[in-house]
């Protein structure tokens, strides 16, 4: 190709490129409001965010994501020093969080006031989530002794801790949780959606789960914000406690911070694909839900709810004679 030639290409791909970032710069807005259009620079930063709760997890399960050997020994030190990094890392993303409790497009809906120091309430903040690790600790093993004790394919509780995606959603949710109860915009749906990357498991940071709880399996399993599950139950893969269609306001929108998703009381089992959907809906006390139910209203303490069992169509060629279909009862189609 002639010199002329690739030096008007060249320049042509410029042109190109120049006009390609100037219409892409005007899409973007820098505004304290959240906006869709808006640069995120300002926000919590999701990396830092999910650095944070790794180490946080760290904290919970020593050595789970690093490489300390940790002993009864020097186990205060270990924990003093990851909660420390953890802290450094995620009470600066807090702060950055914090405004939108009233920049936050519904926050602007709802009138919230602004708040005046932030960095006191983000150190305030990190303090009580701080204070929240021993509880959270306490749920997790009883989390692990659920997991065990759930399911026959667990040899150790080792096992459990290292190698279970249900364990790893609960867990990280936990965590969210504690920092969804102090009111952290945004953070813990950052935390929460990276659990459901690794896991499969999309919980949101709001769900209320009691103690001795298990995910089988985890993917495809979906807990609503608004859910309250009991103490020791059990879902299998593919479950949903989701919402109904939900009310609107005046302009249209969703009508925020009612009860969308059902309760789960205490010793339940839920079996795979199972859809359980309504914030009236209470599924009682001892109950088991078999797989691909669905369910929309309230279930009495100590049932069992099935399906009725579907009819099988099996063809085989190689039957009388390559001919006729068979149903599962045998009878020809």
């Amino acid at each position: 190709m002639p010199i002329e030639m690739k030096k008007k290409n060249k320049n042509e791909f410029a042109a190109r490129f120049d006009e390609a970032i100037a219409e892409l710069s005007a899409l973007y807005v820098e505004d304290t409001d959240d906006r869709p259009d808006g640069i995120l620079g300002g926000y919590p930063r999701p990396a830092r965010v999910i650095r944070a709760l790794q180490i946080f997890l760290d904290v919970l399960f020593p050595g789970k994501f690093s490489d300390a050997q940790v002993t009864r020994q020097n186990l205060p030190a270990f924990l003093r020093r990851r909660i420390a990094e953890g802290s450094e890392i995620l009470q600066p993303e807090i702060e950055r969080a914090l405004p939108l409790r009233w920049h936050g497009q519904a926050a602007r809906t709802e009138g919230a006031r602004e708040e005046t120091d932030i960095g006191a309430e983000a150190r305030r903040v990190m303090q009580e989530f701080i204070a929240a690790l021993p509880k959270v600790r306490w749920l997790l093993v009883e989390d692990i002794r659920a997991a065990y004790a759930g399911d026959p394919a667990a040899l150790t509780y080792a096992e459990v801790q290292l190698a279970y995606p249900g364990l790893l959603a609960i867990a990280s949710h936990r965590l969210a949780h504690e920092l969804y109860k102090l009111s952290v915009p945004l953070v813990p749906r950052v935390m929460s959606e990276w659990t459901h990357a690794q896991t499969g498991a999309d919980i949101h940071p709001g769900a209320q789960i009691g103690h001795g709880f298990f995910i089988d399996h985890a993917t495809g399993a979906v807990i609503g914000e608004t859910t309250i599950i009991g103490n020791n139950v059990k879902l299998y893969q593919g479950v949903t406690l989701g919402a109904r269609s939900f009310p609107l306001d005046a302009q249209g929108n969703p009508i925020k911070h009612i009860k969308r998703h059902p309760t789960v009381e205490d010793n339940v089992v839920i079996y795979a694909n199972a859809t359980i959907l309504g914030g009236d809906t209470v599924i009682g006390r001892g109950s088991t839900v078999g797989g691909n139910v669905f369910i929309m209203e309230s279930v009495p303490a100590d049932s069992v709810v099935t399906m009725i069992h579907p009819e099988h169509h099996i063809k085989n060629p190689k039957a009388r004679g390559g001919k006729h279909g068979y149903h599962s009862d045998g009878e020809g189609i």
